[in-house]
């Protein structure tokens, strides 16, 4: 159980947490809760039609990449595996905004500004020319699967490997398949994102462990839900104990970033976090 008292008020995280809704400002309740926890859980940002759209365009651009043979984009690898159909697919995308304007329109979506206070600074900025832009994680279970999990992690790692200090970020999610705690999905460390560089560093063996912490709290998500954790917050993504359809989990992440503006184009080359993480993560 976690527990924390501000202004009189319990928050407690035990297995269940509370849900909010992202309007165009911030209320003090869901300030709090990040502040103590470093996550937040809004329901239904978006209608499941344009769940739907997105899951089809997703579709055409996996289609696209694969007939030309694409390995990367602006330098961050693309993760390819096999479907339960046995048919190849992208199982993560980069960059997935670059090459449809529903992407591009979702990150233009007003109510995400209203997460730039949780970071603090005036150059807050959704980061979608940086970092690794909207990142499409699609992950299924089956014999020839290379994306059904994720290891241990903090998302500030990234900033070490761009020669840069640690400076605030966060991880915007938009789940786009539903997830429960009975069906692997992401799992976080509430308040692991206060404690401190040594833990940042070395509470965990980056993307090597996906060893279940008994302090972990599982996130339950349907289509359309967004979450948001800060980039020093550890969390996984714990492998489905099913195979086929029902293991299937979609979802994009954007960071929202500070700092000096660090375009990546199709120059750049890939850092080793991003190597480790293809080889890690099967």
């Amino acid at each position: 159980m976690y527990e924390q008292v501000k202004n009189g008020k319990a928050f407690k995280v035990n297995g269940s947490y509370p849900y909010f809704s992202l309007e165009s400002t911030l209320t003090q309740e869901q300030k709090e809760f990040f502040d103590t926890y470093g996550f937040l859980h809004f329901k239904k940002f978006v209608d499941k039609e344009l769940v739907q759209q997105m899951l089809a365009e997703s579709v055409r651009i996996q289609e696209e990449w694969i007939l030309e043979d694409r390995k990367m984009v602006n330098g961050v690898p693309i993760k390819y595996g096999t479907d339960i159909s046995g048919k190849k697919i992208v199982q993560r995308f980069a960059f997935l905004n670059q090459f449809s304007q529903v992407f591009e329109n979702f990150l233009k979506e007003p109510r995400l500004q209203a997460l730039f206070e949780l970071v603090g600074t005036p150059d807050s900025r959704i980061g979608e020319n940086e970092k690794d832009g909207l990142v499409f994680n699609h992950y299924v279970n089956s014999s020839e699967s290379n994306y059904s999990q994720l290891g241990w992690h903090t998302d500030a790692l990234r900033d070490i490997f761009y020669g840069n200090k640690i400076m605030p970020m966060l991880n915007v999610g938009l789940h786009l398949d539903y997830s429960s705690t009975d069906n692997g999905g992401l799992r976080i460390l509430p308040g692991t994102h206060n404690k401190g560089i040594a833990t940042l560093l070395f509470k965990k063996l980056y993307f090597l462990s996906h060893k279940p912490d008994k302090r972990e709290l599982g996130l339950n998500v349907e289509p359309g839900d967004l979450t948001v954790h800060d980039g020093r917050l550890w969390h996984r993504v714990a492998q489905s104990p099913h195979v086929g359809e029902k293991s299937r989990r979609r979802v994009m992440y954007v960071p929202i970033v500070t700092g000096k503006f660090q375009p990546r184009t199709e120059e750049s080359k890939p850092l080793f976090y991003q190597r480790l993480m293809s080889l890690t993560n099967k």
